[in-house]
């Protein structure tokens, strides 16, 4: 605790950005559910204020300005993934977007499960409709006067999975109120747009949902007509995420940005691939993934760029429905991004980045990246924001 100054031998609105914002995460702790000290605070509270020493100047303000902008907000993702699931479920989400709206001007639109329905949303009611807690569609939008692009950012908010009636076996679900890091990470970007007054629209869709078994919820064979109209055969429960994304996808497909990208705690096949730092990148436009590859690396989160192979498709067709939500076992990531891609608009720039290694760090705290909630992706959907609205990016 106290506070920490931070004198190097480096200058420059770049060496400035970096010095905040690596104090800022490594600060980071998650102690709301830890019993208090006497006066108040944390017993192991982190560093409460760090001081950074440099030449003065506008270039040097700005930058710091940007850092602590970003670096609260994806400190405030961290929180959200570490919340636990009893806390945190959609509704409680929304209601957290909510505020923020209010707070930064977003304008804000939340469907609970009587609008989901009456809007054919199968695949999010599908995958809630065995929980006690009701899902939840958030649409929040930040807009720019002087915009001339528009970007839409699509989360994966499973407050909690359990798997659903295909449970998951024991020692696989004690870190599973992860599994809405991607909704954490779009809620994230665009208050960061907000708070950094980006010239470009930036609209987060935050597909909410717990996937709890119960005499309610969806059945390995059972038929969803999705928000698009296809219908989808449900092999595997446990394959939820790609049915609330595909909803929202869709949703957001129908305003036409310019292009779409979505951020999901999706498969293990992807942490087996790539481990659990790195995240996957998969596109329907080879120049935009390499671009978001370059923008990760650029911003300090590892990522690698992974292909749609078309003869993987093949191994989701149903003999009962438009597609089914589970095909080949080898390349799972890949199939899961082929789904995905059925549910984007005609013409439609999209990405899809698989989240699932590096979002939920079990392991020790490595250099800023703290024990549990990581944040990963905020700072490449932040970042391909900036590039976008100064027309550096497409």
């Amino acid at each position: 605790t106290g506070k920490a100054a931070f004198a190097l031998p480096v200058d420059g609105p770049g060496a400035v950005a970096a010095i905040a914002e690596g104090a800022l995460l490594g600060a980071y702790a998650f102690d709301v559910y830890k019993e208090k000290a006497e006066d108040g605070e944390a017993k192991n509270a982190p560093l409460a204020e760090a001081v950074v020493l440099t030449a003065e100047g506008d270039d040097n303000d700005a930058a710091l300005a940007r850092a602590v902008a970003v670096s609260e907000e994806l400190n405030r993702a961290r929180d959200l993934v570490n919340t636990p699931p009893n806390d945190l479920d959609p509704e409680a989400f929304a209601a957290i977007a909510r505020a923020a709206a209010d707070e930064h001007g977003l304008q804000i639109e939340v469907l609970d499960d009587a609008a989901l329905v009456e809007g054919g949303y199968g695949g999010i009611m599908g995958v809630g409709g065995g929980s006690a807690s009701t899902p939840r569609l958030v649409k929040l939008a930040y807009t720019h006067p002087e915009a001339e692009k528009h970007l839409a950012f699509v989360g994966k908010g499973i407050t909690y999975d359990s798997g659903g009636i295909s449970l998951k076996p024991a020692g696989h679900n004690e870190t599973m109120k992860c599994d809405m890091a991607g909704a954490a990470a779009v809620f994230a970007a665009v208050v960061s747009a907000a708070r950094l007054g980006l010239k470009v629209n930036v609209t987060g869709w935050l597909a909410l949902a717990e996937n709890m078994p119960s005499g309610s919820a969806v059945r390995p064979g059972d038929v969803l007509r999705m928000y698009s109209g296809k219908t989808v055969e449900v092999l595997n429960t446990d394959a939820e995420g790609r049915l609330v994304l595909a909803d929202a996808l869709w949703a957001a497909s129908a305003e036409e940005p310019d292009a779409i990208v979505d951020v999901a705690t999706l498969t293990g096949a992807m942490v087996l691939a790539l481990g659990n730092r790195t995240f996957g990148i998969m596109a329907n436009d080879d120049a935009f993934r390499a671009s978001l590859h370059d923008v990760a690396e650029e911003v300090g989160e590892p990522a690698w760029q992974m292909p749609l192979p078309e003869h993987l498709r093949k191994g989701m067709d149903s003999p009962v429905a438009d597609i089914a939500n589970m095909g080949e076992r080898m390349g799972g990531g890949l199939v899961a991004g082929l789904f995905l891609r059925e549910f984007v608009g005609e013409n439609i720039t999209w990405a899809h980045l698989d989240i699932a290694g590096p979002a939920f760090n079990e392991g020790g705290p490595f250099g800023y990246t703290p024990k549990g909630g990581t944040g990963s992706a905020v700072r490449t959907l932040v970042r391909l924001a900036e590039l976008t609205a100064d027309g550096d990016l497409g």
